[in-house]
């Protein structure tokens, strides 16, 4: 099945593309399209964590669980949204720790790209949701594409850091070799959970602290905007 993804990637993944559950999950898009759903991300976006973080530069991993799932919000990187959007309540904390963290000023914008151009690839284990209906499209397949995504970074890259937000996150520990990678875990920043541990866990300056560790550039936290 050809996919339009970043070339680096397309060939990692290329043993998934033709599998059937990938193919069943193609057709399980298409038919609610077809239906009249609205889908987030658009097309275009679906695989942008991919396309803008090549796997050749992927330093870090941060998971994240499902889109969001409000008109012009998703835009394929786990936790961003795009410009003129406002942050979500989970990315207002973020912004938080990383200003208690790091003593950066609060971003205005919630558009994370410029972290996936450094290598954080910002991977959310489903890449769709229908509209208004969040974790609708959590069983249709995605699991296991992303399962195997994560496994494979894992597999064949040394010394990246996979950031675990929350339980669901870190149930995805098992596929990491911890040997050989850093997992940063802490309570999801949700304001449900961020006070149960999320906050003054200072994920980004461990980050950057094994990074420089193993030899290889911090990345830019701050947002610009």
């Amino acid at each position: 099945m050809d996919v339009a993804m970043e070339p680096s990637w397309k060939k990692e993944l290329a043993t998934e593309f033709n599998k059937p559950y990938f193919e069943s999950l193609v057709n399980h898009l298409k038919t609610e399209k077809q239906a009249g759903k609205v889908i987030y991300p658009a097309g275009s976006n679906i695989f942008n964590a991919f396309n803008t973080t090549p796997f050749d530069k992927v330093k870090v991993l941060l998971l994240g669980q499902d889109p969001y799932h409000g008109p012009g919000q998703a835009h394929g990187l786990c936790f961003s949204v795009q410009r003129g959007v406002p942050p979500p309540p989970s990315l207002v904390n973020i912004y938080k720790e990383l200003q208690d963290d790091l003593g950066l000023p609060i971003p205005r914008t919630g558009d994370l790209t410029s972290w996936a151009q450094q290598g954080v690839f910002m991977l959310n284990a489903s890449l769709t949701v229908r509209a208004g209906e969040p974790m609708s499209h959590a069983k249709i397949g995605w699991a296991t594409f992303t399962d195997a995504v994560i496994k494979k970074v894992s597999d064949d890259k040394q010394n990246v850091v996979f950031i675990l937000w929350g339980r669901f996150a870190q149930e995805k520990a098992s596929l990491i070799d911890a040997s050989k990678h850093c997992i940063i875990k802490s309570a999801h920043p949700s304001p449900l959970s961020a006070h149960n541990g999320f906050f003054k866990s200072k994920p980004f300056s461990k980050t950057n602290e094994y990074l420089v560790a193993h030899g290889i550039d911090p990345i830019d936290w701050k947002i610009e905007g």
